[in-house]
């Protein structure tokens, strides 16, 4: 019994290992063969049934996003649990190498790392091509934004995405495995795709869209908070105190507590037009900032490395 707690211990922080190696030298695999492509498949085919136009419906459409909801998560989870039944009886190496590769495509460092890296690139160019180029990492209206909300901009999701595509899928990981790597990327995709308020694309989200961005509320909680901590911690951990007054000014019970600890880290000034302003005392943001702030959510994933390799060498030395 002590043999299968302890193979167990070890396996997992292996895979986040092996995840994180795999992410840096090879990124993305095939949108083909791409889990979270595949949620955004299922939830774009389902988001146009369940969805409505008529603003004054409310049970129905509720109704209609919870069980699509459940559905697809009900899937995923099937989907990870089998294959993690199918290699949990393979040598304790192999699962990690297995695990690792399998939750690979639920975390996404180097893409969001190019990404942003391509907004400021872009900008350099012109401030069109960086409005352009941004417009491939939020959902907001970008045609009016100067060079520094861009900037800002690209800066926020870089912050905000490092929870949802590091901190928190490692985080479930490590409490639920890889079924609970995959049900935080199901429900993050669900909340990117359908958690607005309003119409989009000719669909009313406001009710049919709830449960997907209160499911999402939950399952972030924690691990933005600990996103939050570990760049307070490793940019500026004199912001203490000033951290929890600027990470509540923004509407999202979440986003903000990265953001916010980024501002503090960068001593910049983030904002959203006429939404919320973050460190109003921080300078404009400027174009070494993007490289600073990529900088610091690397130390960030490092650090996770460290405490994933940390935590396998201590199992390491206390097997039987």
């Amino acid at each position: 019994m002590w043999a299968e707690l302890h193979a167990s211990a070890i396996t997992w922080p292996l895979a986040v290992l092996v995840a994180l190696a795999v992410d840096r030298m090879f990124g993305e695999p095939p949108a083909r063969w791409h889990p979270v492509v595949g949620m955004g498949r299922y939830l774009s085919y389902m988001g146009r049934r369940v969805g409505t136009s008529a603003g004054s419906m409310r049970l129905r459409p509720f109704v209609l996003g919870a069980a699509a909801w459940w559905l697809g998560a009900a899937m995923v989870m099937g989907l990870s649990l089998g294959a993690s039944w199918l290699i949990g009886e393979w040598v304790w190496w192999v699962q990690a190498l297995a695990l690792g590769v399998l939750l690979k495509p639920l975390l996404a460092w180097r893409m969001l790392r190019s990404e942003v890296r391509a907004v400021e690139a872009a900008l350099a160019q012109s401030l069109a091509e960086g409005r352009e180029r941004l417009s491939w990492l939020v959902s907001r209206d970008v045609g009016s934004l100067d060079a520094a909300q861009v900037r800002e901009s690209a800066i926020e999701s870089l912050a905000e995405n490092l929870n949802d595509s590091v901190v928190a899928p490692l985080f479930w990981f490590a409490i639920a495995g890889l079924p609970g790597a995959a049900l935080y990327r199901f429900a993050n995709t669900a909340d990117a795709m359908w958690g607005y308020r309003g119409q989009r694309d000719g669909i009313d989200w406001t009710w049919a869209g709830k449960w997907a961005a209160r499911a999402d509320d939950v399952l972030s909680w924690l691990p933005a908070r600990i996103t939050g901590a570990l760049l307070g911690l490793l940019g500026a951990p004199r912001s203490w105190r000033d951290w929890p007054v600027q990470a509540r000014r923004t509407p999202s019970p979440n986003s903000g507590w990265p953001m916010a600890a980024m501002a503090l880290a960068l001593d910049v000034r983030l904002a959203k037009p006429g939404v919320y302003v973050l460190h109003p005392a921080g300078r404009p943001a400027q174009a070494a900032d993007t490289q600073r702030a990529v900088q610091l959510a690397g130390r960030v994933v490092v650090l996770l490395a460290v405490g994933a390799g940390l935590a396998a060498t201590l199992c390491w030395m206390t097997q039987p």
